[in-house]
């Protein structure tokens, strides 16, 4: 039995190792450049990455990984596997725009992993050590260039002892510039979440198959979680083939997405839901005559919520290519559970409930919710009363907690967020379980995500915490009163969840209102990449607070909603 990927990894080389384990879209066409990886090839090159790890005495130390797309970064992730080096994904930085906001959150990574070495492509590491002067974090730590690792050093690898409780990697959850946390990632947690993964996808050895290997295409960015733990270690996992793109090449061109899914005709692919509102944005009958999309079995579509308009506009527009209502697969997971927890049923369309009268299978224009499935095999799920902590009956929304092997050990160094967050027991049950901070309910077995109990903001996919940009906020203008800001989200039709600021400012400076609010957007827009929904400016005492003095960003949420604050003046509505 596999005690690791390192160990499934080892076995694929052994027993196919000319099969294709990563096709990589170096431009994002089809008919561009590509790099493909067979399964011997990325044994050599991670067992090469771990032996140079090895012979520097690392194993047990953490790695900050900083690669560019592209398949040097999964040689460097299972180098650290094999070498029992903890991997710790990061984003390099690139471009001016991103390049400050880049550079804080690696520091404050390295600092907090107390990374001992910087595995990255040649551009990265040529770029930090030209700025090893000006970033003292980097006093002290290995840089390396795993592409100049020659192959030859794989055969000093030497298997490490790993055992279910090892720690494979750190996933940092995205989008704060506050102090970072790492969810500690087990093997143990690997190999169960991916077993999770194969059975709620329906990846059985026949429909592996009937698709010739091909069961993945994504252009998820892998140093997050749902990019990395789904097609990229699923696929080790099980011995098949993923064709790769880069991020960027699916924003600035969506249709690519599509033809690749029609090219490789994978059983799997899938991105959040606003990846199917760009293609649709980007639909025309030249893309549809061009396209056959009637192998794609499971497309799924989580981390941020599953819109049912989105799921009957995309099945309409894709069905002349052969796109089935039933491949859709909402689903529901978390770093902190590794990934996933729950999924669809492959072959069934997703359950939808009505608004009024909460019937299933509702119509897309009046359903309120979207089911995200049936619990993985071996996870539970509990909708818990937050405050007393007691389970609650079948239909009632409250937080959802999860139990089970995938759950991920705990924060990094953090033992109080841990207890509170991975500790939490229920009454009369056995077993911990994890908080999740989301809010649902379940019906007939499935789970309906209906919100947030934390006030993590989730645009296109990415995560925002509502302190990062209040903060920004208050310093783009002196008139702004310090801790008298709140960020929220809200609904914008087909646009999905959009950002708005609500901001005290002093009432002198009122005369200067339409001045303030360009900051904001300004200053929220650089440093976050954030386009404003709205800006709306208040009388001072107007946001509401604990009698702690913190934040109540929703009741501002519901004020605005309803229009009841006390407003200096306010942006129009983009």
């Amino acid at each position: 039995m596999a005690r690791s990927l390192v160990d499934l990894l080892t076995a694929h080389a052994s027993n196919h190792p000319d099969r294709t384990a990563y096709r990589y879209l170096v431009t994002g066409d089809c008919d561009g450049e590509i790099q493909e990886l067979t399964y011997a090839r990325l044994a050599t090159r991670s067992r090469a990455v771990a032996a140079w790890l090895q012979e520097r005495g690392l194993a047990g130390s953490r790695a900050m990984l900083l690669y560019p797309p592209g398949p040097e970064f999964i040689c460097g992730y299972l180098g650290c596997l094999a070498a029992g080096v903890v991997a710790v994904p990061g984003v390099p930085p690139q471009g001016r725009a991103q390049n400050h906001r880049a550079l804080t959150r690696m520091k404050r990574l390295l600092a907090d992993a107390d990374a001992k070495v910087v595995l990255g492509g040649r551009d990265v590491i040529a770029a930090l050590d030209g700025m090893a002067e000006h970033l003292p974090e980097l006093d002290g730590i290995a840089r390396v260039a795993t592409e100049d690792i020659p192959d030859e050093a794989a055969t000093a690898w030497r298997e490490p002892e790993l055992t279910p409780d090892t720690v494979a990697f750190l996933q940092y959850t995205s989008g704060s510039t506050s102090a970072p946390r790492g969810v500690v990632v087990t093997h143990g947690n690997l190999l169960d979440n991916e077993r999770v993964i194969t059975e709620r996808m329906g990846h059985t050895p026949e429909a592996i198959a009937a698709h010739g290997h091909e069961m993945f295409v994504s252009w998820l960015p892998v140093y997050h979680d749902m990019g990395l733990i789904g097609p990229v270690l699923n696929t080790v996992y099980l011995g098949v083939t993923a064709t790769l793109f880069s991020p960027l090449h699916f924003l600035q061109r969506p249709d690519r997405w599509l033809t690749a899914v029609s090219r490789y005709r994978p059983h799997t692919s899938g991105g959040p839901n606003f990846a199917y509102e760009l293609c649709l944005k980007h639909a025309d009958p030249d893309l549809l005559g061009g396209l056959d999309l009637s192998s794609w079995k499971v497309a799924f579509n989580g981390a941020e919520p599953v819109r049912p308009a989105t799921l009957r506009r995309f099945a309409d527009t894709f069905a002349p290519a052969g796109f089935r209502r039933e491949a859709f697969y909402p689903c529901y997971g978390l770093a902190e559970a590794t990934l996933m927890v729950t999924g669809g049923t492959v072959g069934i369309p997703p359950t939808l409930l009505a608004a009024a009268a909460g019937t299933p299978n509702a119509g897309e224009a009046d359903a309120a919710a979207v089911s995200c499935g049936r619990p993985g095999p071996g996870v539970t799920v509990a909708i818990v009363h937050p405050e007393r902590q007691e389970e609650l009956p079948e239909g009632e929304v409250g937080e959802i907690w999860v139990g089970g092997d995938s759950v991920a050990h705990g924060y990094w160094r953090n033992a109080l967020a841990t207890r509170q967050t991975f500790r939490v027991q229920l009454p009369g049950q056995d077993g911990r379980f994890l908080r999740t901070g989301d809010l649902g309910f379940q019906r007939d077995g499935e789970l309906f995500v209906t919100g947030r109990l934390k006030d993590l903001i989730v645009i296109d996919g990415r995560n925002h915490y509502p302190q990062d940009l209040e903060l920004t906020a208050e310093l783009s203008h002196p008139a702004l009163r310090p801790g008298c800001t709140a960020a929220f989200s809200v609904e914008a039709g087909e646009q999905g969840e959009r950002p708005v600021l609500v901001a005290e400012i002093a009432p002198d400076r009122a005369g200067e209102a339409e001045k303030i609010t360009d900051r904001i957007r300004s200053a929220v827009g650089e440093a976050h990449g954030l386009s404003l929904r709205d800006v709306v400016l208040v009388q001072p005492g107007t946001i509401p607070k604990t009698s702690s003095g913190k934040i109540q960003r929703r009741a501002t949420r519901t004020a605005y909603l309803d229009g009841t604050l006390s407003e200096v003046t306010a942006a129009p509505v983009e």
